[in-house]
């Protein structure tokens, strides 16, 4: 099969008569990771870039969280649209589509030279990698039946680990040529090589296979049933506050963080807005899940959060790398509570449905508070404007930590 057979839904032949690269599950794993970490590289690269786009572009805080939020608006909106289509369509398909457009994005946000430009190669990122996750995230699972914790465990290094890794390369790169311009055009090439294998490998049909049926590919309509309301909303309003707190750290912090303790190059900027996703990744990486621990989480990722604004008004470089890291492990401790309390609580027939709307919700964290961010801080300044939003997000946190202790305690006294 080729790709452009799975992209018509034709019929699959006989898979031992099907030419192409019959890769071995570990590559395909490998692959896997992979395109969807490179994916996620690419679309962070920007984050050390933009006090440099600002001077050359001449651009305001608005325009910055604009650009930002460009992505993440149409993330949310993939997912939406057609976040399940690599059920019908094929894996591979689904990441050879994801990897083509994501490098769409990334020669469009090469070569801008305006507001406008930025927004599409942005938002043509954020279409690439909503169709990425769904399709990355169930193949793992798929090639790793027997072993689920690992197939998330993968998920979580593709996905968090990418986007953590997506500032400090950009600042790298940075260092070489045109600083705007060069990590986005070697990213690229990157990209590039990537779809060769991915073009090569030998498919495997797709789980929900409906050849000619394109109404399967219409957008589905969320649904929540009444059993898991609770757990779904605190799962999704977690993922909310702490993809406001990434928002922050990946738009207007880097810039923030780098005046405020004198780091002048890109790649200390990235490095530190990073910290706090480096500290997430590491601890869902290697901490167990606990549903208890969520309000525990909370209050931590509250103050820690806090103090990010706290160590960065001092000027003390050493206190804001304690403070976003510790505020990344606490987000991380109460993002991977808040899920597996929900986890836990859902019927397999509704898993799927269910998750994809808190993602909608979560990544609603990343676009609609940071544009807020700033909105604010054109008026107010990046100061007053940093105080009030963690000010905002530590509420929020508070408050969620006692609903999620008061539903906890309402749930044990009904079990017994």
């Amino acid at each position: 099969m080729t790709v452009f057979s799975e992209l018509a839904m034709r019929p699959h032949a006989d898979l031992r008569s099907v030419r192409g690269w019959n890769a071995s599950i570990p590559a395909r794993l490998v692959l896997t990771i992979c395109a969807t970490a490179l994916l996620l590289v690419g679309a962070n690269l920007a984050t050390p870039l933009y006090p440099l786009l600002q001077e050359r572009l001449g651009l305001g805080p608005f325009a910055v969280t604009l650009t930002f939020s460009s992505y993440v608006l149409a993330l949310i909106l993939g997912l939406v649209l057609y976040g399940h289509w690599s059920d019908h369509l094929g894996r591979r398909a689904a990441l050879v589509l994801a990897v083509a457009i994501g490098l769409g994005g990334e020669i469009v946000f090469a070569t801008a030279e305006g507001l406008g430009a930025l927004m599409v190669g942005r938002s043509l990122q954020g279409a690439a990698v909503a169709m990425a996750i769904g399709a990355s995230g169930a193949a793992l699972r798929e090639l790793l039946p027997r072993h689920p914790r690992w197939a998330s465990r993968f998920t979580l290094l593709a996905s968090t680990g990418g986007v953590a890794l997506g500032p400090i390369v950009g600042g790298f790169l940075a260092a070489y040529g045109e600083p705007t311009r060069t990590p986005f055009m070697v990213h690229a090439l990157l990209m590039a090589m990537m779809l060769i294998p991915l073009w090569l490998v030998r498919a495997r049909p797709a789980i929900a296979a409906t050849p000619g049926k394109y109404a399967v590919l219409r957008p589905q309509r969320p649904r929540l049933s009444a059993t898991v309301r609770s757990q779904f909303w605190v799962a999704a309003w977690a993922g909310f506050l702490s993809f406001a707190l990434f928002g922050f750290c990946l738009s207007l912090g880097p810039g923030y963080f780098a005046r405020a303790t004198g780091v002048d190059s890109a790649l200390g900027a990235g490095t530190l807005a990073a910290l706090v996703l480096i500290g997430s990744a590491g601890i869902q990486l290697l901490a167990t899940a606990r549903g208890a621990s969520l309000p525990v989480a909370l209050v931590a990722m509250g103050f820690a959060s806090v103090f990010i604004v706290v160590a960065a008004e001092s000027g003390m470089l050493w206190m804001l790398c304690l403070a976003t890291l510790g505020a990344g492990i606490a987000q991380g401790m109460a993002f991977q509570s808040a899920f597996h309390h929900l986890s836990v609580s859902l019927p397999a027939q509704e898993s799927a449905r269910v998750f994809s709307s808190v993602y909608v919700v979560t990544y609603l964290g990343s676009a609609v508070p940071v544009l807020g961010l700033g909105a604010l801080t054109g008026v107010l300044g990046i100061t007053t404007a940093a105080w009030w939003f963690i000010a905002v997000i530590a509420t929020g946190c508070l408050v969620l930590a006692a609903a999620a202790w008061k539903i906890a305690r309402t749930s044990a006294a009904d079990s017994r």
